[in-house]
């Protein structure tokens, strides 16, 4: 049997449930009379909420029309496109997860360099016609091609593939580098995928060079065919820069360096991505194809991508589907929103409700001066999204114009949600909302951003206490996905509705969670952090806890996170939180030292350790190891988890998992918590059911 025969027969028993893209084939003719052109769709059959994806299937679907279009002599080029809004996003996740061996794995990895090196193999060009998202080894099709136009319409083009744990493995560490550079592939390749997967636009593709032309969405197939007809007649010959003479080891060495701080080595798929882009400067296509294929192999057959997938499955999924939000017709409308305060968080609320729900906003204030520099606040964070080209000058105009400030809560007269902003201190948010209660119309929600009070005792004194709802932002309020959506004693479902409709518009992934002190993130950040704290104040070097759990490659140490947020606010919520639960979690003699030393953390400002402040935290004749305060750490989330679950302060263990997925930044390579620490066997029993997480156990 010839390869594309012995992939068949074992893989054909592969991915039985694949949504199979088709490679739909007609003849076009190109403008001016330049001739024939073989036209492939990539088409799985349904609209764009269905994207296209390759499985076994569809790639020898792909194979087969290849071969068809191999065998023509009338034809002068060859091209791809996919359906509308889709030109292709990569492999089939399921398929890959239902890998049983490495035979199968390398197996996958070559038939797919096989099918998509056809197309810039043939003895006529190919063009690929990017019109819709690329990504993965969609995205790869394209870089097999001779020639690349792009839409300007196209809102995602990425290779994601080092965030879910696999690397590019059709072509694109190989091609890309060679094609725009290694330092402008890397991006791509590794930093992006490492920042919350970060995809790029058709412009920017365009710019990049990754692909020749650009053209408006109006108009693209048409004017794709065009400029190909000109290509292939020798009118227009895009020019390919050289990249031999670029830095080479420099990019890389930059790309690991980034790598190390974001993961220090716990993943293994970007350092094999960071191998792959150095081997493609000297290697041949068949050497550097065939490195990819063991490289794609190896991690196929790692816990890695199932983690990744797991973490994939929850953000694309359930985040999208609340477990408990209430129907969304009860949802209330709302056309004014009122903000109370007008420091760094509420400025940033303010400019989000304003850019999402395109409605009036009114900052609050007793201070003429604070209010002046919160809206002040906001128009400069318009200007610079002004000058990124993020939004228009109209839109800037209008922005400004819709945030606006008062020292007085009668602005929130018409208001139909008003959220509170102000010092995390129950006296203080109970005043607030009894004087916003006494000025809202009657079916105005009232939110509050508490992040550890209790939401049943802060609204015991209104006299309606059921529109009041928890909205838990998470800092910076633009960037962080999560918003913890908590329901009081009292909150009923009109309201709960009208939180999830407002979350939905303001592009956030909300969590319905019950009452309960800190709720998820922080409560688990909170145990994570003084179960650290505490091991420091028995004696155990700073040094020595606070990298203890390096190996995870969580975005951030201890330390470093309480400098984030502050020593003042950490103290506070440990103190909420040691209130409602003394057994679990301490106060630290040493934090409140910390704190009235006035010292921002630990850190000096060029970010090594402060002595004076580290000196705060000596004392102790326990010192712990760096393992015994890793297996501390983790078991005490292990207890503190199933205790949330037993309280039933989330649905299931896939919510907790989401919270600290989007909120707390838990690594995707580990998939989410609850199933790292059944696979790790911290947690007994299990948090989730065998097979739940798609996680080896």
């Amino acid at each position: 049997m010839n390869n594309v025969e012995t992939w068949r027969a074992l893989l054909s028993e592969r991915g039985t449930d694949e949504v199979v893209t088709k490679a739909l084939v007609r003849d076009v003719e190109l403008p001016g009379g330049a001739g024939t052109m073989a036209l492939i769709t990539l088409d799985n059959g349904f609209d764009h909420t269905k994207p296209s994806t390759f499985g076994p299937h569809g790639l020898f679907a792909l194979n087969g029309a290849l071969s068809e279009i191999a065998a023509r002599t009338d034809l002068v080029a060859v091209g791809v496109t996919g359906k509308p809004f889709v030109f292709a996003v990569g492999a089939d996740l399921k398929a890959a997860a239902a890998v049983t061996s490495r035979e199968e794995a390398l197996a996958i990895g070559a038939l797919g360099h096989h099918v998509f090196r056809r197309l810039g193999e043939l003895p006529i060009p190919s063009f690929a016609l990017v019109n819709g998202a690329a990504m993965g080894g969609g995205l790869e099709v394209a870089l097999h091609c001779t020639y690349r136009t792009i839409s300007s319409g196209v809102p995602a083009v990425a290779l994601p593939e080092c965030f879910l744990g696999l690397v590019p493995g059709w072509g694109g560490t190989q091609l890309l580098p060679r094609l725009i550079g290694p330092a402008a592939a890397l991006k791509l390749i590794i930093e992006n995928p490492l920042s919350q997967n970060r995809m790029i636009k058709g412009a920017q593709a365009f710019e990049l060079g990754v692909a020749d032309a650009i053209f408006e969405p109006a108009d693209f197939l048409e004017e794709s065919l065009r400029w190909a007809a000109r290509v292939v007649k020798g009118e227009v010959a895009p020019e390919r820069a050289s990249h031999d003479g670029d830095d080479w080891d420099k990019a890389v060495a930059d790309a690991r360096f980034l790598v190390d701080m974001k993961l220090r080595g716990a993943s293994p798929a970007p350092y094999r991505a960071l191998d792959l882009v150095t081997l493609a400067r000297t290697a041949s296509r068949d050497e550097g194809f065939a490195a990819e294929d063991e490289a794609l192999a190896d991690l196929l057959m790692g816990d890695e991508l199932r983690a990744g997938l797991y973490a994939f499955d929850l953000v694309q999924r359930r985040a999208k589907r609340p477990a408990g939000a209430p129907d969304a017709s009860l949802a209330r409308k709302v056309t004014k929103v009122g903000v109370v305060g007008a420091g760094l968080m509420a400025s940033q609320m303010a400019l989000l409700f304003a850019r999402r729900l395109e409605v009036p906003v009114v900052l609050t204030d007793l201070d003429q001066s604070r209010l002046d520099k919160g809206v002040a606040n906001v128009h400069a964070e318009v200007d610079k999204l002004l000058a990124k080209g993020r939004v228009s000058g109209d839109q800037a105009n209008r922005l400004k114009a819709l945030v606006t400030g008062s020292l007085t809560k009668d602005a929130f007269a018409d208001a139909d949600f008003v959220i509170e902003a102000v010092f995390e201190d129950m006296a203080v948010k109970k005043k607030v909302f009894a004087e916003v209660e006494a000025v809202v119309p009657a079916e105005c929600t009232l939110a509050t951003n508490t992040s550890s009070l209790s939401l049943t005792e802060m609204g015991a004194e209104l006299r309606h206490p059921e529109r009041l709802v928890g909205f838990h932002f998470f800092n910076p309020v633009a960037v962080m996905p999560l918003l913890e959506i908590v329901k009081g004693a009292a909150t009923d479902d009109a309201t709960l509705a009208t939180a999830f409709a407002v979350g939905r518009s303001l592009k956030k992934s909300a969590v319905l969670v019950k009452d309960a002190p800190a709720f998820v993130v922080n409560r688990l950040l909170l145990r994570y952090m003084g179960e650290v704290v505490a091991a420091v104040d028995e004696g155990t070097p700073l040094e020595t806890a606070e990298h203890a759990l390096d190996d995870l490659g969580l975005p951030m140490t201890p330390y470093a996170l309480l400098q984030l947020v502050g020593p003042a606010v950490g103290l506070h919520v440990a103190e909420t939180l040691h209130a409602a639960f003394p057994e679990r979690f301490g106060v630290s003699a040493n934090m409140a030292k910390l704190v009235a030393s006035g010292k921002p953390g630990v850190y000096a400002p060029d970010f090594t350790l402060d002595p004076e402040a580290v000196a705060l935290f000596a004392g102790g004749g326990s010192p712990s190891t760096s393992e015994e305060v890793r297996r501390r750490v983790l078991e005490a989330l292990a207890e503190e988890i199933r205790i949330m679950l037993d309280e039933g302060v989330v649905a299931a263990a896939q919510d907790i998992d989401l919270c600290v997925i989007l909120g707390a930044g838990w690594p995707f390579h580990l998939g989410g918590i609850t199933p790292f620490l059944d696979r790790s066997g911290i947690a007994r029993p299990r948090f989730l059911e065998p097979g739940v997480a798609s996680v080896p156990a």
